[in-house]
């Protein structure tokens, strides 16, 4: 089969090489993540949330909904700041697209930090009161 212009030279890796990468990957992914203060307070803010489960008693199910939507929102974060990225590489002159595309970004880590502040919330409310 010839190969297309689009088609790399390089040999990807495979199977315990591959995870190994991937891992790498993520970890460099993470590294570059805590570089936005945004995401630095995300996660004192899942520190401070697994202080108060603890002080008021959550359970073992409000624990790991909690940590679900914690990562969903460290997801969407990390998603949040790779397409600022992309905007500011390709269109670093104000646009109203590229505007929009980090407006939407934001928009979606927005709603996450609402669900899990009223999840929080009914957590600490549920074992107060009840």
């Amino acid at each position: 089969m010839e190969k297309t212009p689009l088609d790399s030279n390089i040999e990807k890796a495979s199977g315990l090489r591959r995870v190994v990468a991937a891992t790498r990957y993520s970890l460099q992914g993470l590294a570059r993540l805590w570089q936005e203060e945004a995401f630095r307070h995300e996660a004192i803010a899942f520190a401070a949330g697994l202080v108060v489960f603890a002080a008021v008693g959550a359970t073992l199910t409000d624990y790991l909904i909690y940590l679900v939507l914690m990562l969903i929102l460290f997801s969407v974060e990390a998603l949040n700041t790779a397409i600022e990225e992309l905007v500011d590489r390709i269109s670093p002159e104000i646009s109203s697209v590229g505007r929009h595309a980090k407006d939407l970004g934001s928009l979606a880590v927005f709603c996450l930090l609402c669900a899990n502040a009223l999840f929080a919330l009914y957590v600490v409310v549920v074992r107060l009161w009840f």
